[in-house]
């Protein structure tokens, strides 16, 4: 329900009865909830619930995004090498444990930091850069994840028996394999998405994630974290709705796990 609604919250911004996130009223200036602006304003008078509401764009953007892409590679190498075994099992699996060995947080800051830093980055460019400096970082562990599965159900009856029958291993690995992996893939996905988001806040504490005017949950709590003594609403109301958010996410992951 938490999800849901956020989701619709940000798919019908430009048309809910709303200030644009970037129009400043000098009155509510790091001030608290009022009856004209629910959550208050920032440092220098927008309105928080306007940006909470816009920022779910950009983090889900990036949260879903890096996800869903270290989800199909990783969940392809991670079936390839969990199936076939063997030589290719030998050549991957130690790559994905060195990516595994490097500090997941560093690696992407390295990655947004030399593809999308500097004077005149497009923010559609920086945006896209940041899913995809998390989008690598998350390849390893998905792919350990669905290889751990996809050699467990490799060895059922069902799937012996689809060899003895003459089925050719790309049909047995889609047709019975990944239906039975794809609860423990989705069920780390959903979790990474909170991690990913997460992420993003912490490279916009080192200023390399998404930038502003464009807000996001990371850049709203990064430009708020100098007026926590005086208005620490900017950053408790942010940090609330990211809790809930990734709390939410690991509840529908442990479900999705158990069905």
């Amino acid at each position: 329900g938490w999800l849901g609604l956020l989701l619709v919250l940000a798919i019908l911004a430009p048309v809910l009865p709303i200030p644009p996130p970037t129009e400043v009223f000098p009155e509510i200036a790091r001030k608290g909830p009022s009856a004209g602006h629910l959550l208050g304003g920032d440092s220098i008078g927008r309105d928080m619930l306007s940006r909470i509401i816009w920022g779910t764009r950009a983090s889900f953007i990036v949260g879903f995004g890096a996800v869903a892409f270290g989800l199909v590679l990783g969940g392809m190498l991670g079936m390839i090498t969990g199936y076939f075994r063997g030589r290719v099992d030998s050549i991957v699996t130690p790559l994905m444990n060195v990516f595994l060995a490097i500090p997941q947080f560093v690696l992407a800051l390295s990655l947004v930091t030399v593809l999308a830093s500097g004077e005149g980055v497009a923010e559609s460019r920086r945006l896209f850069t940041v899913v995809l400096g998390l989008g690598i970082v998350s390849i390893p562990l998905l792919g350990r994840i669905t290889r751990a599965n996809a050699m467990t159900w490799s060895e059922r009856e069902f799937v012996m028996a689809a060899r003895s029958m003459g089925a050719r291993n790309w049909r047995i690995i889609f047709r019975e394999v990944l239906p039975n992996v794809v609860p423990a893939m989705l069920s780390i996905a959903l979790l990474g998405v909170g991690i990913a988001i997460v992420a993003e806040g912490g490279l916009s504490l080192f200023g390399v994630g998404v930038q502003l005017p464009t807000p996001s949950w990371g850049n709203i709590i990064a430009e708020g974290r100098g007026a926590m003594r005086r208005s620490p609403h900017i950053v408790v109301f942010t940090s609330i709705v990211l809790f809930l958010t990734v709390m939410a996410l690991t509840y529908l992951g442990d479900v999705v796990s158990q069905r």
